[in-house]
């Protein structure tokens, strides 16, 4: 009984799910034309079933066009990079510590970056060049930096893991600095784009991103017990029967394929995989059988509501949502901050 109370039980899988479900036809339902409530829902649920929209319905084609594929993206942004921060911090036992610790973002964001300058295209897919080119760069990254690691420390500590990934990063963003010196004229859209966007975003990259969610997801939370032994250290979790390297490995490289693919779509968004595992922790505790789920709901709840912040906060002008992220998250991890240091006292 008490091995089951420790999981997360389906209601809270359903409520979480309703929560998010709600959150997201608000945020398709508000924009720069509102559409009533009721309508987006009878626009959703037709376009998901094939069943055709009813004509009295005015303007239909927004929600199926433009807001429901970028809401859908957001989501999966959000659900993807907090799930990601919230094994990062268990993996590394680093409460600042989040997806792009590792340095996988930042070589994500050079490939996208490269492409986007010098106009690389791929010849079959043209309009897919910048998100495949961030992804093999994502996976390149992940390569050099285990591989140096492994060379540096054959345990692969989490202090070097996490010392080379600092490293890597700053080396990231001075080539990206002297790349947009380069490409003046490429500039704003370099710039929007490092400050994370999901204007734009289609039915392709949400199966994308959600395909991506499915396996590196599935594969996160099957750690779910080795991250909570990981609590009381890795010599310790070694001594209970944990393999420690393979669990790291495993958990790097599905945390790495998803923050790769997640910035390869959305661009460099932050604060989310860092704050919301936070909030959730103060709501369902530290056993990660529930936090991972919790988190992953949470995030593409915090991410969706940030987007719709964005657009409407100087409409008809759109703030890139890493602005959003970045002010909100900001605050919110002050004081969460806060509340941690009062309680420890």
């Amino acid at each position: 009984m008490k091995q089951r109370s420790e999981n997360f039980h389906i209601w809270e899988y359903l409520l979480f799910a309703a929560a998010a479900l709600t959150v997201l036809i608000l945020c398709v339902s508000i924009g720069s034309v509102s559409i009533p409530f009721k309508d987006t829902v009878v626009i959703i649920f037709d376009t998901v079933f094939g069943v055709p929209i009813p004509e009295t319905i005015p303007m239909p084609v927004i929600i199926t066009s433009v807001r429901l594929p970028r809401v859908l993206c957001v989501a999966l942004v959000g659900a993807s990079l907090s799930l990601c921060g919230a094994a990062m911090q268990g993996l590394l036992k680093n409460p600042l510590a989040d997806g792009s610790t590792l340095g996988v973002s930042s070589g994500a964001s050079l490939g996208a970056v490269i492409a986007i300058a010098f106009g690389i295209s791929i010849p079959s897919m043209p309009f897919a060049s910048t998100t495949i080119l961030a992804i093999i760069f994502a996976f390149i990254s992940l390569i050099f930096i285990l591989a140096l690691a492994y060379k540096l420390d054959y345990s692969m500590s989490t202090n070097t893991i996490i010392l080379i990934g600092v490293i890597f990063s700053m080396f990231v963003s001075s080539i990206l600095s002297l790349i947009i010196t380069f490409a003046a004229d490429k500039v704003k859209s370099i710039t929007f784009w490092t400050m994370g966007s999901l204007s734009g975003s289609s039915y392709s990259d949400a199966l994308v991103l959600l395909i991506a969610l499915v396996i590196s997801g599935t594969v996160i939370l099957s750690q779910a017990r080795e991250l909570n032994a990981f609590a009381i250290g890795e010599e310790n979790a070694m001594h209970i029967g944990i393999n420690v390297k393979r669990v790291k490995l495993t958990i790097l490289i599905a945390v790495s394929v998803l923050i790769g693919v997640c910035v390869s779509i959305g661009g460099t968004i932050g604060f989310v995989g860092l704050v919301t595992p936070h909030m959730v922790r103060m709501i369902v505790g530290p056993n990660h059988k529930r936090l991972l789920p919790a988190s992953l709901f949470t995030g593409a709840i915090f991410l969706m509501l940030a987007d719709l912040v964005s657009r409407i906060i100087l409409n008809p002008l759109e703030l890139p949502i890493g602005v959003v992220t970045s002010f909100i998250g900001a605050i919110l991890f002050v004081i969460i901050f806060y509340r941690t240091r009062r309680v420890c006292r």
